[in-house]
Formats: structure tokens, C-alpha cells, sequence
């Protein structure tokens, strides 16, 4: 049975500890030996009953969860019963993301569609753990009526709270913590899934964020034709 690991932590893991449920030898491996060598802690877990017993003995920040698995049911009771919820990283199939992101609801969830790449995976548990990290402060970007706070991964223009994907919201974070600043799509590509994807994929994802973002007045985010999008005023 796997043991919590006992590698030196980095600074920037912030000593997190995450459980990987797959029930691939081989994806469990590799995640393991990624998230280790990234400075995170990590246990594994076969089974949703493993799972289980994992989560009764020990508090983990993440779980990185294979949909696949056939005895999930028994960590969705646990969850109904104790409200016991770390943040969750799904590992999906393209062909389940319907059934997945009609029951995603809460904040600390994100997906990753399998096969995946390991860099997206890294960016999205750092963007899933800010908020659980208890070597790091909690903090609220914000801009004018526009705030985002990562302790409980939401988002509001004055009083109107943003119904916002996981990749919507790790968009607008970024443009928080860059304001003022073109970001490229390249750059806006690598932050969000982690690798460099077409450009439509992020003009949808631009376009999407801003219908949410700009009902209010003034527009708080622009396109700078040729360049990319910046979040601030009317210049950059």
C-alpha cells in the first residue's frame, strides 16, 4: 500500500498533501512522480473503497480522481454525509464531460480530459490549492467593482456574483494579477490549459469571460487587436 511521501518540500507546493485514486498502474506512477518532484506529498489509492479509508485517516488539500473507476459511488455518500471536501482534479474521458460538468457546482473542482498532458495537470492543481495552501496567504485580487478571491475560487462585479468555468475563472485571474498588461495568446493558452492551443479556442474563452465581466459599466475587458487582452481602462 502506497505511503504518504516523505521528499523535501518546495516552496512552492507549500507541503500540500494529494491523493491520486486511478486505478492505472502507470498514470498513478506518473502523476506521483510528477506532483513528488514538484515538491507536493503525495498518497495513492486504487479503488474508491481505498479512497475511502485514505481520506478517513489522513485530511488531503487535493484529490486527483479517475472517473473511470466503477466504485466511485462510495466517495459520493461520504462527501453527502461528512461534507468533508478537498478540492478535486477529475481525470475524464471527452465523451463523459457532458455527465461531469452537469454535476460540477462547487467551488475547488476542476478537469483535465484524458489522455492528458502533465503540464495542465500541474497548472490546475497550483490554481486548485492556492486557496488551501496554509503557508500562503489567502488573497483577493480585484480591480475597481471587479474582485476574485482564491480562499473560496469566486468572483463578483459589485454585488453580482460570476457564474464562471474553471477555465474562465483561471483566465480572469490572470488578467487580475497582470492588470493594464497585453497578455498574448500564448501566454493566456499556457496559464490556462498549459500548453499553447488556436487561436479560436481563446477567443471563445475571451469572449465568454467578457459577456460575464462586461455587463456593468465601464468594460473592464479589451482587446488589443494583433496583441491580446488586457483587463483596466480604455488604454493599456
Amino acid at each position: 500500500m502506497a505511503t504518504i511521501s516523505e521528499k523535501p518540500v518546495s516552496a512552492q507546493s507549500g507541503g500540500q498533501h494529494i491523493l491520486i485514486v486511478a486505478g492505472d498502474p502507470e498514470i498513478t506512477e506518473l502523476l506521483s512522480t510528477t506532483l513528488e518532484l514538484a515538491g507536493y506529498l503525495v498518497a495513492a489509492a486504487c479503488s474508491g473503497t481505498e479512497a475511502l479509508t485514505r481520506l478517513a485517516d489522513f485530511r488531503f488539500d487535493l484529490v486527483v480522481l479517475d472517473l473511470t473507476l466503477p466504485d466511485l459511488d462510495v466517495l459520493a455518500r461520504r462527501h453527502r454525509v461528512t461534507g468533508e471536501r478537498p478540492a478535486v482534479l477529475f481525470l475524464a474521458a471527452a465523451d463523459s464531460l457532458g455527465v461531469l460538468l452537469s454535476a460540477m457546482g462547487r467551488v475547488g473542482q476542476d478537469y483535465v480530459t484524458t489522455p492528458f498532458r502533465i503540464a495542465e495537470v500541474l497548472v490546475r492543481v497550483q490554481v486548485l490549492l492556492r486557496g488551501w495552501s496554509p503557508a500562503r496567504q489567502i488573497r483577493a485580487l480585484s480591480y475597481g467593482d471587479l474582485a476574485l478571491d482564491d480562499g473560496i475560487c469566486q468572483a463578483c462585479r459589485g454585488p453580482r456574483r460570476l457564474d464562471l468555468t474553471p477555465a474562465e475563472y483561471r483566465l480572469l485571474r490572470h488578467l487580475l494579477a497582470n492588470p493594464g498588461k497585453v497578455l498574448s495568446k500564448e501566454q493566456i493558452a499556457r496559464q490556462v490549459w498549459g500548453e499553447y492551443r488556436g487561436g479560436n479556442a481563446i477567443e471563445q474563452l475571451v469572449s465568454r469571460l467578457r459577456r460575464k465581466v462586461n455587463q456593468e459599466t465601464p468594460a473592464l475587458i479589451h482587446t488589443r487587436r494583433g496583441f491580446g487582452y488586457w483587463l483596466g481602462g480604455p488604454n493599456p
